[in-house]
Formats: C-alpha cells, sequence, structure tokens
C-alpha cells in the first residue's frame, strides 16, 4: 500500500467535510449579510420561475465517466471513483480496517478518511482492495450501459475497456435539460473543466439537441436549445482572471463585475477550459480553484456550480466563490465552500447520478429553495 500513496495525484471526489441538510439545516453564510428583498409576487412553490439559471458544470465524474488526460476508460474511472467514496482508517497496528460496507459522498465517522485520500490512485481497486464494492461497480456499469439494439454512435456512445458500449454523456444531464424547459425555465449552461474534453463535449451536445441522434432522447431538438462550439479559456495569476473566448475577452482587471455580467449573460450551452495549473499551484485549494462570481442582491439570475470535486474542506476543494458585498458593486469577498453548499455549489454524486434520471433536476430544485429560504431569512 505504501507504493499506492507514492502515486498520489491530484485530489478526486473525497476528503473529510460536513453536509448540512438542505432540508432542515441548510448552508446559509449570507444570513445576516445584507441582501435584496425579493418582491413576494414572483415567489412561488416553483422557485421563482423567473429567474434565469446559469449554470457552471463540470465534466469528469460529473456528466461524464471517463478522462482522456489520465486516459481512463469507463470501467477505470468508476473503480477510482469508488477509492474516493468509500472510507476506513489505520489501525493501531498500522493496518488499514474499513469503516463502510456502501460508497457514500460523506465518511460515517470523523476520523474515517477515504481510500483515495489514504493510499491515492489504486489501478484495479475492486478488484483488490476494494473486492467488497465489486458489485456496486458492476451495478453501475450495468446502468451505463447504451441501449441494447441501438447503433453506437461516434460522439455520444464510448466503448469500455470490457469492450461494451456505455454512455459518454449521463444520461440524466440531458434530463435535467428537458425538465428545465419542460418547467418553462430560462436557463444556460457552461462547461467549465481542467481537462481536454471540452471539444468533443460540445460538438456530442450540438448533434444530440440538432439533430436528435440520443437513442433515449430523441426530442431533444424541440427544445430549441444553442450550442457554441468554441471553447474558451479562463487563467489565472496573481494580478488577476482573464476569460477568453473566439472574439471575447474579458478580464478582472475590468471590474469583477464584468465577469459576472458575462456569464449572467450566457445563452445556450457553451465551456471554457479552467486554469489546472493555477490550482496545482495553489496546493488544490479553494484560492485556485475555478472562479465563481456570486451576486446575491440579484433577482433575476442564480449561477449554481455543480462539480463532484466540490468539499466543504477549503483546503481540497475546486470552486473559488467570490460574492458581490453590495447591490451593483464591484467589490467581492471569499467565500467559503460550507456558506454556499447547497445553494450555489453542488458536489456530484457520481453513483446517483447513474442510477437516478432525475438527480441533476432534483440538486437544481434544492438549490433554489435553499437560495429562496436564505434570502427570506436575510429580509427578516
Amino acid at each position: 500500500m505504501a507504493e499506492v500513496a507514492e502515486n498520489r495525484g491530484p485530489p478526486a471526489a473525497g476528503g473529510d467535510r460536513t453536509r448540512s441538510d438542505p432540508d432542515t439545516n441548510p448552508a446559509g453564510g449570507w444570513t445576516g449579510d445584507p441582501v435584496v428583498a425579493v418582491p413576494r409576487g414572483l415567489r412561488s412553490p416553483n422557485q421563482d420561475r423567473g429567474k434565469k439559471l446559469v449554470l457552471h458544470v463540470d465534466l469528469n465524474n460529473t456528466i461524464l465517466v471517463s478522462d482522456a488526460v489520465t486516459a481512463q476508460g469507463t470501467v477505470a474511472a468508476l473503480d477510482c471513483f469508488l477509492t474516493t467514496v468509500t472510507w476506513g482508517r489505520m489501525d493501531k497496528h498500522g493496518a488499514w480496517e474499513w469503516l463502510s460496507d456502501f460508497p457514500s459522498l460523506l465518511p460515517p465517522c470523523s476520523d474515517a478518511v477515504s481510500f483515495y485520500s489514504q493510499f491515492g490512485r489504486l489501478p484495479g481497486f475492486t478488484s483488490a482492495a476494494g473486492r467488497r464494492f465489486r458489485s456496486v461497480l458492476d451495478e453501475h456499469l450495468d446502468l451505463l450501459r447504451w441501449p441494447e439494439g441501438t447503433k453506437g454512435d461516434r460522439d455520444l456512445s464510448v466503448k469500455g475497456e470490457d469492450g461494451r458500449l456505455y454512455h459518454w454523456i449521463l444520461p440524466s444531464f440531458f434530463q435535467l435539460l428537458r425538465d428545465l424547459v419542460q418547467e418553462g425555465r430560462e436557463f444556460a449552461v457552461v462547461f467549465r473543466t481542467f481537462g481536454t474534453d471540452l471539444p468533443r463535449v460540445l460538438r456530442a451536445m450540438n448533434r444530440a439537441l440538432n439533430e436528435g441522434s440520443h437513442p433515449l432522447f430523441p426530442d431533444l431538438p424541440d427544445l430549441k436549445l444553442s450550442v457554441d462550439l468554441t471553447p474558451g479559456k479562463i487563467r489565472c495569476n496573481r494580478k488577476g482572471i482573464v476569460l477568453s473566448r473566439a472574439e471575447d475577452r474579458v478580464s478582472s482587471r475590468d471590474g469583477e463585475r464584468s465577469l459576472y455580467q458575462y456569464f449572467s449573460s450566457f445563452q445556450g450551452l457553451g465551456g471554457f477550459q479552467d486554469h489546472f495549473d493555477w490550482w496545482v499551484t495553489n496546493t488544490f485549494s479553494i484560492r485556485g480553484g475555478k472562479p465563481l462570481w456570486v451576486d446575491p442582491f440579484d433577482q433575476n439570475v442564480q449561477h449554481i456550480f455543480i462539480d463532484d470535486n466540490i468539499r466543504q474542506n477549503d483546503e481540497d476543494t475546486i470552486v473559488n466563490p467570490k460574492v458581490f458585498l453590495e447591490a451593483g458593486g464591484t467589490e467581492t469577498r471569499p467565500a467559503c465552500t460550507s456558506e454556499l453548499y447547497d445553494l450555489t455549489l453542488v458536489q456530484t454524486d457520481l453513483l446517483q447520478a447513474i442510477s437516478d434520471p432525475s438527480y441533476f433536476t432534483q440538486r437544481i430544485h434544492i438549490c433554489l429553495k435553499n437560495y429562496e429560504r436564505n434570502l427570506q431569512q436575510g429580509e427578516g
């Protein structure tokens, strides 16, 4: 096992964190801070349908079960993910003991650590140290199978290491798009990844949404969603943040409000490659994470970031939230993950995203509900 620890790469999902119950104890760091009053007439049991949603969505281990950078196919990627959601600890004799029989995003007790945190990336986890979780791997691989009797698609399906065809993009993500349109919501999707899969994802989404090429969702063209095939970049350094895409160029030197407005006005689906080296330079902490601007005074737009590497341990998380201090202002403050967890930050449970077609839709609804409740508390 000691040799495995030496191979540890950038953090995957896992690590110690404490998750609030969104229905009984939602994260609510804004309570007591200045917040804007939301007119009563805009509120409804459907969480303010008039508000535009801007969804920032990670790719690997969020809507994809593979990774071009690490050359992991579907089987290896899912097997590796299981190392991040299975828990144990070293006993007094220096041997590993399991503390969980089932995977979970959260540790079963305060001194539990994920297998990944202890030993790093272990190829063939469920065939060796994690054999007890092999049935979980097999079950979710079966759920990922491309529909039998249908031809594989060059963009939407992928052949696994076992020779079987799998969904490349999770069906639950397509279901989210369909649900949001059916609910009458205005929304945009901004793919945000450190990896290299973005151009292919944009091509695949364009075919599915415009050609009806997905066997499970042949009606996607009816949604009338556009896809911008030009990938952008976000680069960070000590002096600020620069976003570029085609002819677009926006910098924090022009004020952080300009970056917020850029994303708030985003239309359709598009994406950006974030700055992985900056995250590495900041030791995989919140300080080097993917930037997200949040304006709690904005009655018209809510931003939500969905990523498997979001954690409430700010020394080991992937999104760097920046919250505006006043309505229409340019100054922001850093925010810890726990403050915005399940309001604007969603930690992906990949197993649930595979097994539950409505997973992403449910998570968005929880954020809408908690965000609205937080604003109401601020009014009081």
